[in-house]
């Protein structure tokens, strides 16, 4: 009987302690994380009840329109038929939807992109509306990119390039496709191209030409033309006295005899330009704003250009009349980061989607003519507050050089007293740029555990200037990782901040500047964390996609080259695992086209032949990033479970 009843309870114990922790997705394989309090799950659910909405496609004929927002475990489409109406989800895959745009003359269908497990090979299916049919038009296999509509809706142009894999010396190849979506078999290859990066093709107002983009890097591009039922094509720009231009965002004016487009020619600052294509020098419409133009969108219906501006990473919403070339009377928005514009047609009406520190990314429209705003979602979570999430503030430090850098900081609330730990977060690009929009979770760490969160633009970041974004290129890549060491000596001085208990972390480039500092910094911080980063850059160029790899190797160098390779592997974390001392987090997806899985794989089994504490998960399921709901929840726990051990302890 005592027997009996020691078995019982000792069944019991058990029972109860597998209900108190989170059993992780089948998916993920964990190699040194430690289990997840299902009590630490409850008190970080209301963080996790976020519903982020994008802007995908406006209906040509109704004032409704498609977003992309969470269904399930995935982002899907959404409909939303009227301003404020719950989103109805559309599509219900396992593998998130990437765009969709509506056909533009009677809406019966929409195109959409989607890629498996996170491989990123995209291919563009039509959904037709009447039957929930999906029919797959784009080739099988190849990596089908961008994707725009002629004006009469009834072809469509994008570019695919095929993947091998099994060749790590592959050259991309990239085949330019003009189809129209409800005719599949008629799909023509109009131009093919070996090498490089050719994108953003856009019709003429005619439906005859294409304009695109040769993107050489971040820092050099070339806008060409192209007949196409010729295949003739021409390269309209060239570089400028002071070197490479940088070029986005091409469109044809209506009459077809010039392009608008962003330019930095003479100028540190992308600029609006207006282009002759018989010749003669390019027009700058902006000169008066020292600011990044990052994104327009023409309406001949409206008779303007939308476009945004990049002020201290917040977007200002800004208008140029198409008669004068002058620019309107701005809009009175709140501060916030906008993505994404489309103007309604035969509207004056253009939507964009927003986000800020204390509202999540949702869909708005603004009526220019009637000065109207209209919030059309909200995803914010009903279970917290988010008018009391921190405000970021702007900090600037002077680094070894004497460069100022900056960044925001999020402070914690007032009732966590004395120093408070710091998690430094380094974002990916490395021509990306931290802005002061919502960052979601996080405020978790911030409001709840009373973890002063900062968010670096280390040189290289975009949003600063041409020369800004220079400064890391090739054999200057340390100079960035001494950007966060001079970020430490500024936390030392803080009064309100503990340089004992500091932690950095950072996704793809992010991740490598989180290993490179954890060996860097090793007697500074008290762990790190990289999500898809580079732990070898020789060897991560080497086996990244070949339609990405020119252009890494513009950013990093050329690792076959002798004396480049020597340099890259010199300052590679693999190189330095020796030094790593403090714990290290790594997380992977499987099937991750940029950052291969093997980046992540060979530093961890050469920490853990080491001896150095180590934290593994592998998403099998994942590529560049945890898009399926279930894993990134689970890794933002494991997240806080590493910050409590090393910051809180």
């Amino acid at each position: 009987m005592n027997r009996l009843l020691l078995v019982a309870l000792l069944l019991a114990a058990s029972l109860a302690t597998a209900q108190e922790t989170l059993t992780p997705p089948a998916s993920l394989v964990l190699d040194g994380v430690p289990p997840i309090s299902a009590d630490m799950v409850e008190q970080i659910k209301p963080y996790s009840g976020f519903r982020l909405h994008r802007l995908m496609s406006w209906h040509p004929t109704r004032r409704e329109m498609l977003v992309r927002g969470r269904t399930g475990g995935t982002s899907q489409v959404q409909l939303v038929s009227a301003p404020g109406v719950k989103p109805v989800a559309v599509t219900h895959f396992a593998d998130a939807v990437n765009r969709a745009s509506y056909q533009p003359t009677h809406g019966e269908y929409f195109v959409f992109a989607q890629a498996e497990g996170g491989n990123e090979v995209f291919q563009l299916k039509r959904y037709d509306i009447a039957t929930d049919e999906v029919t797959a038009f784009s080739p099988a296999g190849e990596r089908a990119t961008g994707g725009t509509w002629n004006r009469a809706g009834d072809r469509f142009v994008y570019a695919a390039q095929m993947i091998d894999r099994n060749n790590p010396d592959h050259v991309a190849r990239t085949a330019v496709h003009v189809v129209d979506p409800m005719k599949p078999r008629g799909d023509r290859i109009v131009a093919r191209f070996e090498g490089g990066t050719w994108t953003s093709f856009r019709f003429s107002e005619d439906g005859r030409r294409l304009v695109f983009i040769e993107f050489v890097s971040v820092n050099e591009s070339h806008l060409w033309t192209m007949e196409i039922a010729t295949g003739k094509r021409r390269r309209v720009t060239r570089h400028g006295k002071d070197g490479p231009v940088a070029y986005a965002d091409a469109y044809f004016s209506r009459d077809g005899k010039g392009l608008f487009a962003t330019s930095d020619r003479g100028s540190e600052y992308r600029r609006l330009v207006y282009i002759r294509l018989a010749g003669g020098a390019e027009r700058p419409l902006t000169t008066h704003i020292r600011h990044d133009v990052e994104n327009l969108e023409i309406s001949f219906d409206a008779g303007r250009i939308a476009f945004v501006t990049n002020e201290a990473g917040s977007h200002v919403l800004r208008f140029l009349d198409l008669k004068t070339l002058k620019e309107l009377p701005r809009p009175p928005l709140v501060d916030g980061v906008i993505a994404g514009l489309e103007w309604r047609a035969k509207s004056d009406e253009v939507a964009f989607s927003i986000s800020s520190a204390r509202a999540a990314s949702d869909v708005f429209s603004y009526d220019y003519k009637a000065n109207r705003l209209t919030r059309w979602t909200n995803g914010n979570s009903p279970e917290v507050n988010t008018s009391e999430f921190a405000e970021p503030i702007l900090v600037k430090w002077r680094s070894f050089d004497g460069l100022e850098i900056s960044g925001f900081l999020y402070r914690p609330p007032a009732r966590f007293t004395g120093k408070r730990p710091v998690l430094i977060n380094i974002h990916g690009g490395p021509e990306s740029q931290a802005r002061p929009g919502f960052i979601g979770r996080f405020n978790y760490f911030v409001g709840e555990l009373g973890i002063t969160v900062i968010y670096p633009n280390v040189r290289g970041s975009s949003g600063f200037g041409k020369t800004f974004m220079k400064l890391d290129n090739g054999m200057k890549r340390e100079d960035a990782v001494k950007d966060i060491g001079a970020l430490l000596d500024w936390i030392g001085e803080q009064p309100a901040l503990d340089a004992d208990r500091v932690g950095i972390m950072g996704g793809s480039y992010g991740g490598y500047m989180a290993l490179a500092s954890a060996y860097q910094f090793a007697d500074r911080i008290a762990g790190a964390q990289s999500s898809v980063g580079i732990s070898n850059v020789a060897t991560f160029l080497e086996n990244t996609e070949s339609y990405r790899r020119d252009l890494r190797r513009a950013e990093y160098g050329d690792e076959r080259d002798p004396a480049v390779r020597a340099y890259l592997e010199s300052i590679s974390p693999l190189t330095h695992a020796d030094k790593i001392a403090k714990p290290l987090f790594v997380v992977q997806g499987l099937n991750d086209p940029r950052v291969p899985y093997t980046e992540a794989e060979q530093i961890v089994a050469t920490l853990k032949r080491r001896g150095t504490p180590v934290w593994f998960m592998l998403a099998r399921d994942e590529g560049h990033g945890f898009a399926k709901k279930a894993n990134s929840d689970y890794l933002f726990y494991a997240t806080v479970e590493f910050a409590r051990r090393t910051l809180l302890k």
